[in-house]
């Protein structure tokens, strides 16, 4: 009887301890269960951070990106636009350049820059065998005397180049719509027959050659290039918008 208690005790005691392992194994379990579970959780939320700031930096470079290309396609279309405007620039002033150009080569010009206006145009008086040719401006000598307008020279030299010698030194310049301008009484002659001259050329310098009652430069406008065919020079002028 004592016997059979025993075994049974011990039995018991057996499963008991059985138990106890079994129970403790599976603690175990369950606890390093949740320990790998809450390290996988933290390992997903730091990756999630990590992703997020990813991300963010990847949208921030993007965003610079965009900033700097915005910024460079702004200085481009500006550089573009200066260039335009100087290029606008350019061509007005070659424009402007050109009407400037083509005005003076159509238009007409004092002979002398600064003058008294004397003997005038078939004046008469005992100066001249006949009616005075002319319009004289009084100018010391040695005044730069300059082609009232753009054509080919046709006469130069004393003896009134041909005219007489009442004339002195003189030049005659033959212009388009046969019209020709004559200048006389001449200290020197820069200019030679054939020559071609522009509007406001430097061609002589005024003097007190041949028949002169003192300095100054004889002006005639002609209708061919000989003495007699001349017409009144500041009615002529004046038609050409100067004011004499």
């Amino acid at each position: 009887m004592s016997q059979r208690v025993t075994s049974r005790s011990s039995r018991t005691s057996t499963l008991r301890t059985r138990a106890a392992v079994l129970a403790a194994g599976l603690g175990v379990s369950v606890a390093l269960g949740a320990g790998v579970a809450a390290a996988a959780d933290a390992t997903s939320a730091s990756t999630s951070v990590t992703a997020s700031a990813v991300e963010a930096q990847a949208a921030a470079q993007a965003k610079a990106a965009k900033a700097a290309e915005v910024a460079a396609a702004a200085k481009a279309k500006a550089a573009a636009a200066q260039k335009a405007a100087a290029a606008q620039a350019a061509a007005k002033k070659a424009a402007a350049q050109k009407a400037a150009a083509k005005k003076k080569a159509t238009s007409w010009v004092h002979p002398v820059a600064h003058y008294s206006l004397s003997a005038s145009f078939n004046q008469a008086g005992g100066m001249w065998s006949h009616r005075h040719s002319g319009q004289d401006f009084a100018v010391p000598s040695g005044t730069n005397v300059v082609a009232a307008h753009g054509g080919t020279v046709v006469k130069a030299g004393p003896n009134g180049a041909g005219d007489g010698p009442a004339y002195g030194n003189a030049i005659v310049i033959r212009h388009g719509n046969g019209t020709y301008s004559q200048y006389a009484h001449l200290s020197r002659i820069d200019v030679k027959v054939g020559q071609v001259v522009a509007t406001g050329q430097h061609i002589a310098k005024s003097g007190n050659t041949g028949n002169s009652s003192g300095p100054h430069l004889h002006f005639e406008i002609r209708k061919t290039p000989n003495y007699g065919s001349a017409i009144d020079p500041v009615a002529f002028l004046k038609a050409k918008g100067l004011s004499v």
